[in-house]
Protein backbone atom coordinates (compact mmCIF):
# COMPACT_ATOMS: atom_id res chain seq x y z
CA UNK A 1 0.00 0.00 0.00
CA UNK A 2 0.93 3.77 -1.12
CA UNK A 3 1.94 5.78 1.95
CA UNK A 4 -0.65 8.00 2.61
CA UNK A 5 0.08 11.88 3.13
CA UNK A 6 -2.04 14.38 4.11
CA UNK A 7 -1.55 18.07 3.71
CA UNK A 8 -3.55 20.51 5.56
CA UNK A 9 -2.34 24.65 6.86
CA UNK A 10 0.76 24.94 8.97
CA UNK A 11 -1.73 27.53 11.27
CA UNK A 12 -4.39 28.82 11.48
CA UNK A 13 -6.20 31.53 13.69
CA UNK A 14 -8.03 30.45 16.47
CA UNK A 15 -11.28 30.99 15.19
CA UNK A 16 -11.41 28.04 12.22
CA UNK A 17 -9.04 25.05 14.71
CA UNK A 18 -11.51 22.30 15.03
CA UNK A 19 -13.10 23.10 12.04
CA UNK A 20 -10.57 23.06 9.24
CA UNK A 21 -11.73 20.44 6.41
CA UNK A 22 -8.63 18.21 6.86
CA UNK A 23 -10.63 16.81 10.29
CA UNK A 24 -12.69 15.23 7.67
CA UNK A 25 -10.09 12.94 6.25
CA UNK A 26 -8.19 12.41 9.91
CA UNK A 27 -11.52 11.31 11.13
CA UNK A 28 -11.78 8.78 8.20
CA UNK A 29 -8.55 7.68 8.22
CA UNK A 30 -8.86 6.92 12.58
CA UNK A 31 -11.77 5.42 11.77
CA UNK A 32 -10.72 2.83 9.08
CA UNK A 33 -7.08 2.71 11.35
CA UNK A 34 -5.41 3.78 8.08
CA UNK A 35 -1.86 4.78 8.38
CA UNK A 36 -0.92 7.73 7.07
CA UNK A 37 1.00 11.12 8.14
CA UNK A 38 0.62 14.98 7.95
CA UNK A 39 2.64 17.48 5.77
CA UNK A 40 1.55 21.41 6.15
CA UNK A 41 2.02 24.30 3.87
CA UNK A 42 2.04 27.61 4.65
CA UNK A 43 -1.10 29.58 6.16
CA UNK A 44 -0.21 32.88 4.74
CA UNK A 45 1.91 32.43 1.70
CA UNK A 46 0.08 29.93 -0.93
CA UNK A 47 2.88 29.04 -3.40
CA UNK A 48 2.59 27.51 -6.99
CA UNK A 49 3.04 24.16 -5.30
CA UNK A 50 0.01 24.35 -3.60
CA UNK A 51 -2.06 25.35 -6.22
CA UNK A 52 -0.90 22.53 -8.22
CA UNK A 53 -2.55 20.64 -5.67
CA UNK A 54 -5.44 22.63 -4.77
CA UNK A 55 -6.57 24.94 -7.26
CA UNK A 56 -8.23 26.82 -4.93
CA UNK A 57 -5.94 27.32 -2.21
CA UNK A 58 -7.23 25.68 -0.23
CA UNK A 59 -6.50 22.32 2.12
CA UNK A 60 -6.95 19.59 2.88
CA UNK A 61 -5.35 16.99 0.05
CA UNK A 62 -4.25 13.47 0.01
CA UNK A 63 -1.26 11.86 -1.62
CA UNK A 64 -1.71 8.47 -2.48
CA UNK A 65 1.63 7.19 -4.33
CA UNK A 66 0.80 9.38 -7.35
CA UNK A 67 -2.49 10.53 -6.82
CA UNK A 68 -3.25 13.82 -5.29
CA UNK A 69 -6.56 14.46 -4.16
CA UNK A 70 -8.35 17.84 -3.32
CA UNK A 71 -11.75 18.30 -1.69
CA UNK A 72 -12.77 16.46 1.71
CA UNK A 73 -15.61 14.60 -0.11
CA UNK A 74 -13.98 13.34 -2.81
CA UNK A 75 -10.43 12.56 -0.43
CA UNK A 76 -13.48 9.96 1.75
CA UNK A 77 -14.90 8.74 -1.48
CA UNK A 78 -11.26 7.52 -2.39
CA UNK A 79 -10.26 6.38 0.95
CA UNK A 80 -13.89 4.42 1.42
CA UNK A 81 -12.49 2.30 -1.66
CA UNK A 82 -9.38 0.97 0.71
CA UNK A 83 -12.16 0.54 3.95
CA UNK A 84 -15.63 -1.06 3.98
CA UNK A 85 -15.31 0.53 7.64
CA UNK A 86 -16.20 3.62 5.61
CA UNK A 87 -17.92 2.79 2.69
CA UNK A 88 -19.95 -0.98 2.41
CA UNK A 89 -19.24 -3.29 -0.05
CA UNK A 90 -22.83 -4.43 -0.86
CA UNK A 91 -23.93 -2.01 -3.56
CA UNK A 92 -27.07 -0.99 -2.38
CA UNK A 93 -25.69 0.51 0.91
CA UNK A 94 -22.88 2.06 -1.28
CA UNK A 95 -25.10 3.77 -3.59
CA UNK A 96 -27.14 4.75 -0.09
CA UNK A 97 -23.85 6.45 1.21
CA UNK A 98 -23.09 8.08 -1.51
CA UNK A 99 -26.27 9.70 -1.90
CA UNK A 100 -25.60 10.85 1.72
CA UNK A 101 -22.31 11.90 0.77
CA UNK A 102 -23.70 14.65 -2.13
CA UNK A 103 -26.48 15.77 0.52
CA UNK A 104 -24.18 16.15 2.86
CA UNK A 105 -22.01 18.28 0.67
CA UNK A 106 -24.80 19.42 -1.47
CA UNK A 107 -28.09 19.99 -0.33
CA UNK A 108 -27.25 21.17 4.00
CA UNK A 109 -23.80 22.64 3.47
CA UNK A 110 -24.62 25.17 0.69
CA UNK A 111 -27.16 26.23 3.48
CA UNK A 112 -24.91 26.15 6.55
CA UNK A 113 -21.73 27.09 5.14
CA UNK A 114 -23.24 30.92 3.96
CA UNK A 115 -25.02 31.37 7.07
CA UNK A 116 -21.71 30.87 9.08
CA UNK A 117 -19.91 33.05 7.43
CA UNK A 118 -22.31 35.59 8.66
CA UNK A 119 -22.04 34.31 12.20
CA UNK A 120 -17.94 34.38 11.94
CA UNK A 121 -18.04 38.09 10.36
CA UNK A 122 -20.13 39.84 12.85
CA UNK A 123 -22.13 41.35 10.70
CA UNK A 124 -25.65 42.74 11.96
CA UNK A 125 -28.33 40.44 12.00
CA UNK A 126 -31.33 43.26 11.60
CA UNK A 127 -30.60 42.70 7.56
CA UNK A 128 -32.90 41.07 4.86
CA UNK A 129 -29.94 38.85 3.73
CA UNK A 130 -29.34 37.57 7.27
CA UNK A 131 -33.11 36.16 7.01
CA UNK A 132 -33.09 35.22 3.70
CA UNK A 133 -29.93 32.71 5.09
CA UNK A 134 -31.39 32.02 8.37
CA UNK A 135 -34.81 30.72 6.50
CA UNK A 136 -32.64 28.71 4.07
CA UNK A 137 -30.63 27.11 6.71
CA UNK A 138 -33.48 26.45 8.82
CA UNK A 139 -35.66 24.15 5.94
CA UNK A 140 -32.82 22.12 5.38
CA UNK A 141 -32.88 21.33 9.57
CA UNK A 142 -36.28 20.58 9.12
CA UNK A 143 -36.30 18.18 6.66
CA UNK A 144 -32.91 16.48 7.67
CA UNK A 145 -34.53 16.42 10.88
CA UNK A 146 -37.21 13.86 10.78
CA UNK A 147 -34.28 11.56 8.87
CA UNK A 148 -31.92 11.63 12.03
CA UNK A 149 -34.62 11.24 14.53
CA UNK A 150 -35.64 7.41 12.98
CA UNK A 151 -31.64 6.01 12.59
CA UNK A 152 -28.88 6.32 14.29
CA UNK A 153 -26.29 7.13 10.95
CA UNK A 154 -27.71 7.74 7.87
CA UNK A 155 -27.07 4.28 6.04
CA UNK A 156 -27.67 1.76 8.39
CA UNK A 157 -23.96 1.68 10.29
CA UNK A 158 -21.48 4.80 10.42
CA UNK A 159 -19.89 5.78 7.04
CA UNK A 160 -17.94 9.01 5.33
CA UNK A 161 -21.36 9.91 4.71
CA UNK A 162 -22.15 10.45 8.60
CA UNK A 163 -18.50 12.23 9.01
CA UNK A 164 -19.39 14.65 6.32
CA UNK A 165 -22.92 15.22 7.80
CA UNK A 166 -21.72 15.34 11.56
CA UNK A 167 -18.85 17.63 10.34
CA UNK A 168 -21.46 20.17 8.74
CA UNK A 169 -23.75 20.38 11.17
CA UNK A 170 -21.20 20.20 14.20
CA UNK A 171 -20.23 23.93 12.96
CA UNK A 172 -24.15 24.96 12.60
CA UNK A 173 -24.21 23.81 16.51
CA UNK A 174 -21.21 26.16 17.65
CA UNK A 175 -23.59 28.65 17.13
CA UNK A 176 -26.77 26.86 18.85
CA UNK A 177 -28.72 26.68 15.59
CA UNK A 178 -29.54 23.30 16.15
CA UNK A 179 -32.21 24.38 18.91
CA UNK A 180 -34.99 23.32 18.20
CA UNK A 181 -33.60 20.16 16.02
CA UNK A 182 -33.00 17.74 19.01
CA UNK A 183 -32.56 14.73 16.24
CA UNK A 184 -30.17 17.00 14.78
CA UNK A 185 -27.90 17.60 18.06
CA UNK A 186 -28.42 14.55 19.53
CA UNK A 187 -26.74 13.22 15.98
CA UNK A 188 -23.62 15.76 16.03
CA UNK A 189 -22.97 14.06 19.79
CA UNK A 190 -22.96 10.86 18.64
CA UNK A 191 -20.64 11.30 16.04
CA UNK A 192 -18.42 13.11 18.06
CA UNK A 193 -18.44 10.76 20.97
CA UNK A 194 -16.48 8.36 18.55
CA UNK A 195 -13.17 7.95 19.76
CA UNK A 196 -11.93 8.37 16.00
CA UNK A 197 -13.16 11.80 15.83
CA UNK A 198 -11.55 12.99 19.46
CA UNK A 199 -8.40 11.56 17.85
CA UNK A 200 -8.56 13.14 14.82
CA UNK A 201 -9.94 17.03 16.87
CA UNK A 202 -7.14 16.44 19.44
CA UNK A 203 -4.03 15.66 16.54
CA UNK A 204 -5.52 18.83 14.67
CA UNK A 205 -5.76 21.32 17.38
CA UNK A 206 -2.13 20.33 18.61
CA UNK A 207 -1.00 20.76 14.77
CA UNK A 208 -2.24 24.32 14.52
CA UNK A 209 -0.95 25.10 18.18
CA UNK A 210 2.27 23.85 17.64
CA UNK A 211 2.65 26.70 15.50
CA UNK A 212 1.72 29.22 17.67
Amino acid sequence: MNELVLTTFDWVPDLPRGYVRDLRVRWALEEAALPYRVESVPFRDREEGHFAHQPFGQVPWLSDGELSIFESGAILMHLGQKSEVLLPAEYHRRVEVMAWVFAALNSVEMASLPWTIFEFSGFSKETPEWERLDTFLLARLDHIEPVLAEQTWLAGRFSIADILMADVLRLVDRFDRLEGHPACRAYVERACERPAFKKALEDQLAHFSAAD
